[in-house]
């Protein structure tokens, strides 16, 4: 068992509409807490985005519960990841597939992570791979070996509950 004081975190990063909320609850134990607002530059289904986090729990066994936190992606929020990130586990970065700035979304979650704790972990899932033709593992893994990233990487659908706990368990056979 933890120490009661001891706070257990993990992070959820990427830009706007990755997926970072509705993973966040597809494995939450409780609803989480959002800060979402009506996004006025909206595109496609995406009415709503978070403006400072979201946060919530997932009960690991009893008195140990992992204290989740999906960082905003809007650049202008960058600060929170200062707020929240200290002391976390890991951290999942979530990437767009249909982004028409994918590789730039991947060099700024990868900056941002680092700012936070350039030795923290992390693993990366990409969403929308399955409506986005155009999207290919291949310019994915070359990405990250451009980028000297040795991580897990994996698509992901963040409404699926088995998917992102996937995710969040191969990021702590990476811990």
């Amino acid at each position: 068992m933890l120490d009661a004081e001891k706070t257990i975190k993990l992070l959820f990063a990427g830009p706007v509409g990755s997926g970072k909320t509705t993973a966040i609850r597809a494995i939450s134990d409780t609803p989480p807490v959002s800060s979402d607002v009506p996004w006025t530059d909206a595109a496609g289904d995406k009415a709503m985005t978070t403006v400072a986090l979201d946060y919530s729990t997932i009960r690991l066994s009893p008195g140990e519960i992992l204290h989740v936190y999906g960082l905003p992606g809007q650049e202008y929020l960058d600060f929170m990841g200062a707020i929240v990130g200290p002391g976390a586990l890991g951290a999942v970065l979530l990437l767009d597939a249909s982004s028409q700035t994918l590789a730039q979304d991947c060099h700024a979650g990868v900056e941002q992570l680092a700012r936070i704790d350039p030795a923290l972990k992390f693993v990366i899932g990409i969403s929308k791979s399955d409506i986005t033709p155009s999207f290919s593992m291949e310019t994915m893994y070359a990405l990250a070996r451009r980028m000297s990233l040795f991580v897990p990487i994996f698509c992901i659908d963040p409404r699926d509950p088995a998917q992102v706990r996937q995710l969040v368990r191969a990021l702590l056979y990476v811990l």
